[in-house]
């Protein structure tokens, strides 16, 4: 069985270069739908399809 990676919020802006406010602009605007959250801390957690997608959404510009 395959284990997921899962990132963090700050690893996801770096690998995109956009900002957090960004991001979170993303899913409240319902742009991007709203990442999985850790049970215990309640921080985002990203797959890397969520990565793929992302960049899909940005082109690798970083703007919408």
């Amino acid at each position: 069985m395959r284990r997921v990676r899962f990132l963090t919020t700050q690893e996801v802006v770096e690998r995109l270069g956009i900002s957090k406010q960004t991001l979170f602009r993303y899913e409240k605007k319902g742009i991007f739908p709203k990442p999985k959250r850790n049970l215990i801390n309640r921080w985002r957690c990203y797959t890397q399809e969520d990565i793929v997608k992302l960049k899909k959404i940005i082109g690798g510009t970083g703007e919408l």
